[in-house]
């Protein structure tokens, strides 16, 4: 049942249902409440209240919060507003656990984007439970997608013209969103670095997905953006495949699965994976970080060359109709 509430007295929200738990926060779907009838369907992500009481984690949150809002562009997940308040607003989101908020502690939460569909690691898993193959063109539309998000985080710079040097760090299916009209973005920020705006504990405390890291990340060293163009490479390679070579039993033996598996020629384990997209992926998973892509806008135009060079390739359309051949179910009427 809906449940319509005040945020600090001036926002109204109608919250619907609770959509994700993520490591930070839970989702909610909801609409936001104007006069004469406006409503704006939104996603509000609010801190978990488990980590409401400590310090990294609130601040890492307040650091996603005032990351992303500057992050305005097609390919990522867009925020809306950000606050905090008093320790009811679990309870009236229904988000209550059993740990109790003491004195002036607050709750934390986003406004964001809302976005009709589901994310890459749903999609990956309905198309392997129907044995359906993601088609070559897809996979490789869904990677440059991402890396085109990716190229404008990485040069995002701040008012003062200085490079933020932001690495998402945990670019994996799950934080990739796919909407039901064929649009790709790049969400959960939660674990970013970027200079000033979220702490840096590289070398002391691990972050990210065991399965998708770069092998420098998974070795506990200090990361640069070419960490997250490994990390777009394996989703390529899995979305071409239809599995990750990498993921083990454990966290730890995905790590050293990364660290240690030698990389394969690609083109003998697919037909559609020609010499040109073969050396893209060399490249994209190459251990050596001079030898692999310096950038993610490199990287997206090597894939574009590769889905467009002949005149014709798939676009947003293409995946919209896959997605709703797929999940029926799921989309919209």
């Amino acid at each position: 049942m809906a449940t319509l509430f005040e945020i600090e007295g001036n926002l109204k929200f109608e919250v619907v249902e609770k959509i994700a738990d993520g490591r930070m926060g839970a989702v909610f779907r909801a609409y936001q409440i104007g006069s004469e009838g406006f409503a704006k369907e939104v996603a509000i992500k609010v801190m978990h209240e488990r980590f409401a009481m400590q310090r990294q984690f609130i601040e890492n949150f307040i650091g996603e919060g005032k990351l992303v809002a500057d992050l305005i562009h097609p390919q990522i997940v867009q925020i809306y507003n950000f606050g905090d308040e008093g320790k009811s607003l679990y309870r009236r989101m229904g988000a209550h656990s059993d740990v109790k908020l003491q004195g002036d502690q607050r709750a934390y939460y986003m406004v964001m984007e809302y976005i009709r569909g589901v994310n890459l690691a749903e999609f990956i898993r309905e198309a392997s439970a129907q044995g359906r193959e993601i088609p070559g063109p897809l996979a490789v539309f869904i990677a440059s997608r991402i890396a085109r998000g990716l190229a404008y985080a990485h040069g995002k710079k701040d008012a003062e013209g200085e490079p933020l040097g932001i690495v998402h760090r945990d670019v994996s299916p799950r934080s990739v969103m796919m909407s039901f009209e064929g649009d790709v973005k790049l969400t959960d920020f939660g674990v970013a670095k970027a200079a000033g705006l979220i702490e840096q504990n590289e070398g002391e405390q691990l972050s990210g997905t065991p399965e998708y890291m770069s092998p420098e990340q998974a070795n506990f060293e200090v990361t640069d953006q070419r960490s997250d163009i490994f990390s777009n490479g394996i989703i390529l390679a899995e979305l071409l495949l239809g599995q990750n070579m990498f993921a083990g039993a454990d966290a730890a033996e995905s790590r050293q699965r990364i660290t240690d598996l030698p990389i394969p020629q690609f083109r003998n384990e697919s037909d559609y994976i020609d010499l040109r997209l073969d050396a893209i992926l060399q490249k994209t998973l190459a251990h050596d970080l001079e030898v692999r892509y310096n950038s993610a806008e490199r990287l997206m135009k090597d894939l574009e060359y590769h889905m467009y060079h002949k005149g014709y390739g798939p676009t947003n359309e293409t995946l919209a109709k896959f997605m709703k051949e797929l999940l029926p179910e799921k989309v919209p009427a």
